[in-house]
């Protein structure tokens, strides 16, 4: 059975603004029902362990209701990266959710797991604000990991349309392009995935099972 593990964010606080964050929670439901779908198995981690902060639940989402309700205990208990062996997992997941900006990218433990798993043949991906933990994650040579491929994420666009470009601590987009991404997008909170040498990145909510289902292709 391949395995997934979605990559969570454990900051709950969105900058100054006096605002709560954390993973947006439907950019793990909707994937992991693809997942599921498809006979994978699904785990999870966080930047710092136990329960991560979380954001973007509404009511009636019935797909996050029954995520919640299946994996509360395992989201309540997340290890942290330096405890988990990369070999168990087929591909790493980097949810989103504005908190991703300020802990992914220093979160040097998540870069090394990911790195490994993709050194081994595995897959990462991220969607939305995920990629945050993309942009220090370097291969073996050093370069880092999304030089010259396509990506996408959460765009300059997108974060000014919310009223929050000023509040993020940087522009991811922007950021990924610095590392040598090939930034691909399309328009506003529209659905868009891309895949390239095992690595799948999605643009916002609305890509989140996409992405699901590039790794699962990706991986055949």
């Amino acid at each position: 059975m391949p395995k997934v593990l979605f990559a969570l964010t454990s900051h709950g606080r969105l900058g100054d603004t006096g605002r709560a964050t954390g993973f947006y929670v439907p950019e793990v439901a909707h994937p992991a029902a693809v997942f599921r779908a498809h006979g994978w198995d699904i785990a999870f981690v966080s930047v710092a362990g136990g329960k991560s902060p979380r954001d973007g639940v509404k009511k009636d989402d019935t797909i996050t209701e029954a995520f919640l309700a299946s994996h509360e205990d395992q989201l309540a208990n997340t290890p942290t990266a330096d405890a988990l062996d990369p070999a168990d997992y087929d591909a790493i997941f980097y949810a989103g959710g504005h908190g991703t900006m300020w802990d992914f990218p220093q979160a040097t433990a998540l870069a090394r797991l990911a790195a490994r798993i993709h050194e081994r043949g595995g897959i990462v991906a991220g969607v939305c604000h995920g990629p945050a933990g993309l942009v220090n994650i370097t291969l073996p040579d050093g370069t880092p990991l999304v030089r010259g491929k396509q990506v996408s994420a959460f765009t300059n666009e997108e974060e000014e349309a919310v009223g929050l470009t000023n509040v993020v601590p940087f522009a991811l987009e922007s950021a990924l392009i610095e590392q040598g991404a090939k930034f691909v997008k399309t328009d506003n909170f529209q659905e868009f995935a891309v895949a390239d040498s095992r690595l799948v990145t999605g643009q916002n909510p609305a890509s989140a099972a996409k992405v699901a289902e590039m790794v699962i292709a990706e991986l055949v």
